[in-house]
């Protein structure tokens, strides 16, 4: 699994010392992407989505697409704008007006969105976003593992497993869940709390992923016991 950490990581210094990493910056929060366009392996240009609709503010989808065509080159890839919270119809609006290359996009599914409606972004663009969303917000917990069961399940009918990042997911880079990459905020966040952020990033790009999805018969039965009440 490919991390990608997310920045701004303050200060310069300890950005520098992670040289070599994968690294996610935010249209939200751009100030380090010149700096890790030079020092990285390469860089997932977010579209800032999550920060918008958590200060309820609406998304600069024709800013944010010229700023991904600006520094859009292989092997950086962009996350094509969502509408958290939002209906298939608004995704596939939203979809429908990106004008940059599919290769190196990537469209996002909202956990709480239907199955079929995953099937068909994966018949579509080459790379998908999970994105956790409404009563399955919280990742790691109960109900969004199953979720995730229930979308790896449909996932691993193919020949082939595609190409699945999880947004906001490292915290379970480890778990049973063949996701081929996924980010998160956590150094740029927590490196402030006694760990140099090159030995936080050491500790979470070693950690990898079950190879074969497997799913935890625990949660079959925690799901009986909810229907049961």
């Amino acid at each position: 699994m490919i991390k990608y950490h997310g920045t701004p990581i303050t200060p310069r210094h300890k950005l520098l010392g992670m040289r070599g990493r994968h690294f996610c910056v935010s249209y939200a929060h751009p100030h380090d992407l010149e700096v890790v366009l030079d020092i990285g392996q390469s860089v997932m240009l977010d579209n800032g989505a999550f920060t918008a609709f958590t200060k309820g503010k609406e998304l600069d989808y024709t800013g944010y697409e010229a700023w991904v065509e600006a520094n859009l080159q292989h092997p950086h890839w962009a996350v094509i704008p969502d509408v958290i919270g939002g209906s298939v119809d608004e995704q596939r609006q939203h979809l429908s007006r990106w004008s940059l290359p599919l290769e190196m996009s990537a469209a996002v599914f909202h956990l709480n969105l239907p199955i079929d409606w995953l099937k068909e972004l994966v018949d579509t663009y080459p790379r998908i976003c999970l994105g956790s969303s409404a009563e399955y917000w919280q990742v790691g917990s109960a109900s969004w593992e199953r979720r995730m069961d229930e979308i790896f399940n449909e996932l691993c009918k193919r020949r082939f497993l595609p190409w699945v990042h999880g947004l906001r997911m490292l915290s379970v880079a480890d778990g049973r869940w063949p996701m081929a990459s996924a980010d998160s905020s956590n150094i740029a966040r927590n490196h402030n709390r006694g760990e140099e952020p090159e030995e936080m990033a050491d500790r979470i790009d070693c950690l990898n992923p079950q190879r074969k999805f497997k799913p935890d018969p625990q949660m079959d039965l925690l799901g009986e016991e909810e229907n049961a009440i």
